[in-house]
């Protein structure tokens, strides 16, 4: 961390690896908690990233599909990258009934040039005949419930990832679409989230639909406090002024030699520039080093730092199709399982929400945000377990405010107090911290302790 990073919250970890131990059956203590509750009719499951949803959602389809009687299972994802989560996984070789197996034409988050709504008749064509698993977007799953009726989903499990994007204000389809299946149907849902709440106020479910969910909740710090090798979760702020690109802003606080994800500010947002966001990508290449060449199987930018690395950088900001498709392909394929295969991903509105790249150590965010459930999910992306890390740090980068250096601390303060207070009462960070005065002789926190600073 950059020792002008104003780090508010410092959480420090067991690292006693009881949430990675399987048992007999292959699963870990999330989905062997998701797994007592299988016979549940309608199951919501609050559980971090990397705490293992889209295996445990594997475990209780197959169970329904089994032993349950059930006829078809359906999972809806947010966005197609996240489909990979539930590509082909042996199950059978850690002590599982089942492997779990998506036919191709069920796939409907494959990347084959046709958008969400096109698929609408591959929907429609898998509840008609007897295929038993099909993968879609949520958005396809809205399409196509024009056209299905409700009771088309009796004997169906319907799982939905990433839940919390569900709602019951009017304008949310997906919600609708939530409540009228489940009182036009026999339809068995399973929710999935790591955040139970929303970026605004409104109520994810009516109080009469959450009462039919049985619950399953796994915290933020049994996740992280039983991880191998994370030990420290670092949240802070570092202020700049005029551009973040330039001197001593992002260039502060990007570490080449970590791996990281830059996230740029919403082209409408006051930390924007007025360069356009593929010019502001490209001013952070020159940050990093001298751009050499494009890798044309990858759509990785690889450029050559100062002191001679070449690191491979991946663009999620360029929104062309064709560049995009390729890129997202390759992280999902090989970033996941290979160290070497990117250091740096810069990103807009991607690599959120289900982005799964474990060797990542830095969320790097620049500009505020307002949303609880984005920074959530947003911190998610370094949180996650391996080999090559002890720390994981979320900073964001944000335009010094206004005022006195004093009011400055204590709206700050306020600000990652409010943040940290939300997530505890949600249970996604932890059940119980004990908050502490930032003493003045530096010490590391102890296990479940938290420096707060101003507190």
């Amino acid at each position: 961390m950059n020792d002008k990073t104003l780090n508010i919250v410092d959480v420090t970890y067991q690292a006693d690896g009881s949430s990675t131990e399987v048992d007999s059956y292959g699963m870990r203590e999330m989905q062997k908690r998701a797994y007592g509750k299988r016979n549940s009719q309608h199951l919501l499951i609050k559980a971090p990233p990397a705490s293992g949803k889209s295996r445990a959602l594997m475990f209780l389809a197959l169970d329904k599909l089994t032993n349950q009687g059930k006829k078809k299972v359906i999972i809806a994802v947010p966005e197609r990258s996240i489909g990979a989560s539930f590509s082909d996984t042996d199950l059978t070789s850690q002590g599982f009934y089942a492997d779990w197996h998506i036919d191709d034409r069920n796939n409907l988050t494959n990347e084959d040039g046709l958008d969400d709504r096109s698929k609408v008749g591959a929907f429609k064509r898998f509840m008609d005949e007897d295929d038993r698993i099909l993968l879609c977007t949520h958005q396809t799953l809205r399409y196509a419930f024009e056209d299905v009726p409700a009771d088309k989903f009796n004997n169906t499990v319907l799982a939905i990832d990433e839940f919390h994007h569900a709602s019951t204000s009017e304008s949310s389809g997906l919600g609708r679409l939530l409540h009228d299946v489940m009182n036009g149907s026999n339809v068995q849902i399973i929710a999935m989230t790591g955040t139970y709440f929303r970026g605004d106020a409104v109520l994810i479910l009516n109080a009469e639909d959450e009462a039919d969910f049985d619950k399953v909740t796994y915290t933020y710090y049994e996740q992280l406090n039983g991880y191998n090798y994370l030990k420290t979760l670092g949240i802070g702020y570092h202020f700049y002024t005029g551009s973040y690109l330039d001197d001593g802003a992002l260039s502060e606080v990007l570490d080449t030699h970590k791996k990281t994800i830059v996230h740029i500010p919403n082209v409408n947002g006051k930390e924007s520039t007025l360069l356009g966001k593929l010019e502001e990508v490209q001013r952070i290449y020159d940050i990093i080093g001298t751009w050499v060449r494009k890798d044309e199987d990858s759509n990785l930018d690889i450029i050559a730092t100062k002191d001679g690395r070449e690191l491979k950088v991946a663009n999620l900001v360029n929104d062309e199709k064709i560049h995009r498709d390729k890129l997202s392909r390759y992280l999902a394929d090989k970033a996941r399982h290979d160290i070497d295969a990117v250091d740096i991903i810069i990103a807009l509105g991607m690599a959120k929400e289900g982005f799964d790249w474990p060797y990542c150590e830095h969320a790097l965010t620049v500009g505020y945000r307002s949303s609880l459930t984005e920074i959530v999910q947003i911190i998610g992306r370094a949180t996650r377990d391996s080999y090559n890390k002890t720390h994981a740090q979320f900073t964001n980068l944000i335009v010094q405010p206004n005022g006195t250096d004093e009011d400055i601390t204590v709206s700050v303060n306020n600000m990652l107090k409010a943040i940290t207070a939300s997530l505890l009462m949600e249970q996604v960070l932890a059940p119980n911290f004990t908050f502490t005065p930032r003493p003045k002789d530096p010490r590391k926190a102890k296990p479940g302790e938290i420096f707060v600073k101003g507190l």
